[in-house]
């Protein structure tokens, strides 16, 4: 059984778990399965509005996707999100980031 059989098996009987929900969206980005890892990324966030690690993550998919407009705009959203939370490291990577592609 493959690790996103197995999170999808623990996602069946924990669905709102963000942690999991996060784990399952980085396997697929790191099997290159962009469109699912950001369909989990996004089901991350409506789980929890607030988990920092999947707005950056998210738009480093849409980078690796070209899709800069959206990787502008989750990072954009993150970084609020970050600055509320008074995540300071979390904030200065996202703006690294951002400021990466312009």
């Amino acid at each position: 059984m493959s690790r996103i059989e197995k999170l999808q098996a623990m996602l069946d009987r924990e669905p709102n778990d963000a942690f999991l929900n996060f784990g399952l969206a980085m396997e697929y980005a790191k099997s290159g399965q962009t469109d699912a890892a950001l369909a989990a990324f996004e089901r991350v966030l409506q789980v929890d509005p607030n988990y920092s690690a999947a707005h950056f993550h998210r738009g480093n998919t849409l980078i690796a996707m070209g899709r800069m407009d959206e990787a502008r705009k989750t990072l954009e959203e993150g970084i609020v999100i970050t600055k509320r939370n008074s995540d300071a490291h979390a904030t200065k990577e996202m703006q690294e980031l951002l400021a990466s592609i312009g």
